[in-house]
């Protein structure tokens, strides 16, 4: 039996993956969602940050306030004991008993431990001995050590023998000592016996330039302002963390949910075919997801007209090609019946006519359809309309066909450039479907007037005939598809009634407006009919 496992080709597996693009990072100029993203990112760090530093900046004056306070409280003691325990003249010395006593008589926080060291670094009395205070501390629980019996860990050796940090600790207070002995004050932090930190002073007992001890203070509740800021950054670690929070579940709403939407939206449009998409609760929102919203649904409606345009577009070219076909059937169809000469030529006449006309038809549906596409290929750029008027005109100056209306030219802008965006092509295109639109209206010897003129940051071109005018109804409809209402006497097949349509597509792409009226006011009048573009004016 044949495996039914697939296996892949090699080439195919060995194939690398190409290289994501780079993107170059912006920052979010104008976003107002992207800088709400990073403030609220930003604003629980700062808050932790803040508190830190600030806890920190606490510490640190806390433990200089600590060793003023110490140094203070020892120079006191110290004056008071070169005061009242010291003799000898020339050479001072100090009485041990007597100071033992004055370190007895004085009061000491029961957080604070003071020691006295004669000038060859001796203990001579200590505030916890002469007080008769007993140290104590809670004992952490008992362990067992491999099933024999229990181990008893006495205090924060951090994993060190107990020996090794006495050790420590001893040598710690010994510089200490020696360094007050050569008359300097010494004060920072140390570990003590039991692995305490404490904030500790020793200061020289100095007679004239003769040393005679050192008088050692510590404070042992360092420990308790360390714990004592940890549990104070806790508000701050809990505020951090909720806005924190807060911050992630707002954008999770204000980001994450609406763009799930929009997916969502989008995915039915695609798979039910639809032609528009509805999400009016985040159109109305005033943000990027709103901006984008918006587009959507603009685009799906674009799209939608387009395509209702298409098909419409298609059902009238298919009713106009269907003329001339019927035309060319039924005579081809009479042609073998029609014995008589003259019968045949007309026949053979209206079939040339047909085809003509079916050639003009085909050329100006290809010319619309390509229409879009050549607009959104070239890109627009400023362009004097004055000039191009200018030219177009010069054109018809070329001598004709007999009878011709005559072309004439007035600008009311004052000579000066009159610049609009748009493409040259396509607006000469309009302009030259209008003159000769007027011109065959226009009776034999008539004339054709284009003007161009400014108007509240608007250029206004005009194109007016002498011919019989345009019926009120159809002022409108002129500009419809394969509409063609021409006067008597002009070759019938010769339009295809795409030219004013066309003209008026062209326009409404560079943002302007194309209009019909007639110079007598009342159409049929024979006053003639007046064509305006007016196109926005940009500076140069």
């Amino acid at each position: 039996m044949a495996s039914a496992t697939a296996t892949a080709s090699p080439e195919t597996v060995a194939q690398p993956a190409r290289p994501a693009p780079k993107r170059r990072w912006r920052w979010p100029v104008g976003s107002r969602l992207g800088r709400l993203i990073i403030a609220l990112n930003l604003v629980g760090l700062a808050i932790l940050v803040g508190g830190a530093l600030l806890l920190n900046e606490l510490r640190q004056g806390l433990v200089s306030a600590r060793i003023d306070s110490l140094t203070t409280q020892g120079e006191l003691i110290g004056k008071v004991i070169d005061g009242a325990a010291t003799v000898g003249e020339p050479d001072p010395a100090l009485e041990v008993d007597h100071a033992v006593q004055l370190i007895q008589l004085l009061f000491i926080p029961h957080s604070q431990r003071v020691r006295l060291f004669d000038a060859q670094g001796h203990l001579l009395a200590d505030s916890y001995v002469v007080a008769d205070r007993v140290e104590w501390k809670l004992l952490p629980p008992a362990q067992k050590r491999d099933g024999e019996g229990f181990n008893f860990s006495m205090g924060p050796d951090d994993g060190q023998p107990k020996g090794k940090i006495a050790d420590k600790a001893r040598a710690a207070l010994e510089n200490e000592v020696h360094g007050a002995m050569e008359g300097h004050k010494v004060s920072g932090m140390r570990i003590t016996e039991t692995g305490e930190r404490v904030v500790s002073v020793s200061i020289p007992l100095q007679r004239v330039q003769a040393v005679l001890g050192v008088l050692t203070l510590e404070a042992s509740d360092v420990d308790e302002i360390i714990t004592a800021e940890r549990m104070a950054l806790i508000p701050f670690i809990l505020i951090a963390v909720g806005v924190t929070l807060i911050s992630s579940l707002l954008l999770t709403r204000l980001v994450s949910q609406p763009i799930r939407l929009l997916a969502r939206a989008a995915d039915r449009v695609r798979l039910s075919r639809a032609r528009a998409i509805s999400l009016p609760d985040l159109a109305r929102r005033d943000d990027e997801i709103g901006d984008l919203t918006r587009s959507l649904e603009t685009m799906t409606g674009a799209l939608s007209e387009r395509m209702d345009a298409i098909e419409r577009f298609a059902a009238d070219v298919a009713h106009e090609i269907k003329n001339p076909l019927t035309s060319i059937s039924s005579a081809l169809e009479t042609l073998d019946l029609v014995k008589d000469p003259k019968a045949r030529d007309r026949l053979s006449a209206i079939l040339k006519q047909d085809v003509r006309r079916m050639d003009r038809l085909v050329t100006d549906i290809s010319n619309a359809s390509r229409l879009d596409a050549e607009l959104s290929r070239d890109n627009p750029h400023p362009l004097d309309v004055a000039r191009l008027l200018s030219d177009i005109a010069s054109l018809y100056e070329t001598p004709g066909r007999q009878g011709a209306a005559s072309v004439t030219l007035t600008d009311q802008t004052g000579g000066q450039p009159v610049m609009v965006s748009g493409r040259e092509g396509p607006l000469g295109q309009v302009f030259r479907n209008l003159i000769d639109n007027a011109r065959s209206f226009s009776p034999e010897g008539g004339g054709v007037r284009v003007g161009i003129a400014r108007a509240r940051g608007q250029v206004v071109v005009t194109v007016e005939d002498e011919g019989p005018g345009i019926p009120p109804e159809n002022l409108e409809t002129i500009f419809q598809r394969f509409y063609t209402s021409r006067p008597k006497g002009a070759a019938f097949g010769g339009n295809s009634g795409l030219g004013l349509s066309i003209a008026r597509q062209i326009v409404e792409a560079h943002g302007g407006v194309i209009g019909a009226e007639n110079l007598s006011g009342q159409g049929g009048g024979g006053g003639g009919a007046r064509f305006t573009v007016t196109l926005p004016e940009v500076q140069g």
